[in-house]
C-alpha cells in the first residue's frame, strides 16, 4: 500500500470513528440539544436555591416521602421549578427523592392522575435509567414512562455527605 492510500484510509477511519461517537443514539441522547438545554435549566434553577438535602417527611400523593429541599426551599408538591423548565424548554421535568429502595416523583409535570401530574409515582425499578442511577451516574436515552416513550436525561444529585438522595429528570415525548 502506498503512503497516499494509507493516509486516505486513516483519514476515512478517523472520520467514521468520530461520526459514530458523536451520533445521537438511544444510549447517547445527551447529544440531543433539547435534553441538554432542559437539564441545564433544571440544575440551574435548583442551584439558585442551594444545596440539596432531605429533612423530615412529607405526603406526596398517597406516599409518605422524605422532604426534599434545595437550600431552605422544600420542593415536595411545589411545581414552580419543573413548570419553569417546561415554559423555557418544553418537555417534562421531575425532581425525584430517594425513599427506601425507590425514587419517588415529588415535583413533576409528567402527566398523571394527581392534579394532572404523575406525582407520587416511582422511577421504574426495572427500567434502563435505574442501573446508572444506582451507580451514581447519569443516564441519557429512550425510556418508557408510564406507557409512553420519551427521550430523557436522568442525573443523580447528592447531599453534603456525597450520598445520592434524588434525581434530576427531563424528557420529551417521542
Amino acid at each position: 500500500m502506498n503512503r497516499k492510500s494509507f493516509l486516505v484510509g486513516l483519514l476515512a477511519a478517523s472520520c467514521f470513528v468520530a461520526t459514530s461517537t458523536l451520533m445521537t443514539s438511544p444510549g447517547n441522547a445527551q447529544a440531543d440539544p433539547k435534553v441538554a438545554k432542559a437539564m441545564a435549566i433544571l440544575k440551574a434553577e435548583t442551584a439558585k436555591l442551594g444545596a440539596p438535602k432531605v429533612e423530615g417527611t412529607d405526603q406526596t400523593a398517597d406516599k409518605t416521602t422524605p422532604g426534599l429541599y434545595f437550600g431552605s426551599t422544600k420542593v415536595n408538591n411545589d411545581f414552580t421549578i419543573v413548570d419553569k423548565v417546561k415554559a423555557e424548554a418544553g418537555g417534562t421535568a421531575t425532581l425525584f427523592v430517594e425513599s427506601g429502595d425507590d425514587y419517588v416523583r415529588v415535583s413533576t409535570n409528567v402527566p398523571g392522575s394527581v392534579q394532572g401530574r404523575a406525582l407520587g409515582t416511582i422511577l421504574d425499578p426495572k427500567g434502563k435509567a435505574i442501573v446508572n442511577i444506582n451507580k451514581g451516574e447519569a443516564f441519557y436515552g429512550e425510556v418508557d414512562i408510564l406507557g409512553k416513550l420519551y427521550v430523557t436525561g436522568y442525573d443523580p444529585f447528592k447531599d453534603a455527605s456525597g450520598k445520592v438522595i434524588g434525581i434530576w429528570y427531563v424528557g420529551y415525548e417521542k
